[in-house]
């Protein structure tokens, strides 16, 4: 995991600040963001059904991947000298390819834009997920997080 203080951040921008461990996507865990979201379409939860279904199985919801975020930035780097950050939002999320159940997905991040916000910094950070084996990203996003002292 890369580490980084808040001073140095700036001069960051358009360079990459890490790369996720990968991270299993499995039944277990598609079928416990359904309950929680109370979107149970038949594509995420009932293998049965989704065997026949235009992927084969079941695929994870596209927020959930976006869920992953957090996560993921938090394995790929840090902010050392901020003990609290908070997300602001997204500019941004597409979702161009399906995450198959049992996928494994790693997040790239790279700093877009790093502003003074009250209190410490807003960062803006694209962020990029592949799942193993593909060629295409299943997510691609433009965070918003704030960073403070």
């Amino acid at each position: 995991m890369n580490s980084y203080r808040l001073d140095e951040l700036a001069a960051r921008v358009g360079q990459p600040l890490g790369c996720s461990e990968w991270v299993r996507v499995d039944q277990a865990c598609i079928d416990r963001f359904a309950q929680a979201t109370g979107d149970a379409q038949w594509i995420h939860v009932d293998p049965a059904r989704a065997a026949a279904g235009p992927f084969g199985g079941t695929v994870a919801h596209g927020y959930l991947t976006l869920s992953l975020l957090p996560a993921l930035s938090a394995m790929a780097f840090r902010v050392a000298d901020s003990p609290m950050g908070v997300n602001y939002g997204l500019n941004r999320a597409r979702f161009p390819a399906p995450v198959p159940v049992d996928s494994l997905l790693r997040g790239h991040f790279t700093l877009l834009r790093c502003e003074p916000c009250e209190g410490g910094l807003q960062l803006t950070t694209e962020v990029r997920v592949e799942r193993q084996g593909s060629d295409k990203p299943v997510c691609v996003a433009e965070t918003l997080s704030r960073r403070y002292r």
